[in-house]
């Protein structure tokens, strides 16, 4: 068995604007920051054996003041980026029913076969792509405890695998920046043992709600 603490990447300004993330580096804005700090405190003295995280900028930074605080360097990969949303990168909501009108429709269909073009991922290849990637770091760590940062929508497909849901449709459940989301690994199979916790950032500002693409 394998203990893995998957955490959510800190507040950016494109969350706020409600804006497609994707794969695009974007730094994390100051309330980000302060909710990277809060993590690090919160788990001080509960250190994991691997510190791993998604390659962007924003899973970088969060990880930055845990590391520091367990005297390790975080391993990055790139199978724990956020989903490709192809054309839709970079834009927000506003924009992309301006200019995307039918691409916007499809995508709110929320198929699984459907690729965004410019390099988009489909949800069956976007689920492929994080399972394969939790697989391989649960089985080189048999018995470890594994923290893992990355991104909203890696932890929605964490999320319906465990409670074996389709992958298909509006996401439902909370994913708060920097929230605590801890499984195990066993036999093959992810089991959710505490989900969305976030008591260290009981005194911030609210998060806003988000959508499927400004993860």
């Amino acid at each position: 068995m394998t203990e893995l603490l998957f955490i959510r990447h800190g507040e950016t300004d494109w969350n706020l604007q409600q804006r497609f993330q994707g794969q695009i580096d974007v730094p994390l804005n100051r309330t980000g920051l302060a909710q990277a700090a809060r993590l690090a405190a919160r788990l001080a003295t509960d250190p994991h054996d691997v510190l791993v995280a998604s390659d962007l900028e924003r899973t970088r930074q969060t990880a930055a003041p845990l590391a520091a605080g367990w005297r390790m360097s975080p391993a990055l990969h790139k199978g724990l980026r956020e989903q490709h949303f192809g054309v839709l990168e970079g834009l927000d909501v506003p924009t992309i029913k301006a200019r995307h009108a039918e691409l916007w429709a499809r995508w709110l269909e929320h198929r699984g076969d459907f690729a965004l073009p410019g390099g988009g991922e489909s949800l069956q290849e976007f689920h492929a792509r994080v399972l394969a990637t939790v697989r391989e770091l649960a089985e080189a760590h048999p018995g470890r405890r594994v923290a893992v940062v990355t991104h909203g929508g890696v932890l929605d497909m964490l999320w319906r695998t465990a409670r074996g849901e389709r992958i298909e449709g509006l996401r439902c459940c909370e994913i708060p920046n920097t929230g605590l989301n801890r499984l195990r690994w066993k036999d093959g199979t992810l089991v959710i043992e505490s989900w969305a916790d976030a008591a260290h950032l009981a005194d911030l500002p609210p998060q806003p709600a988000t959508q499927a693409g400004e993860r």
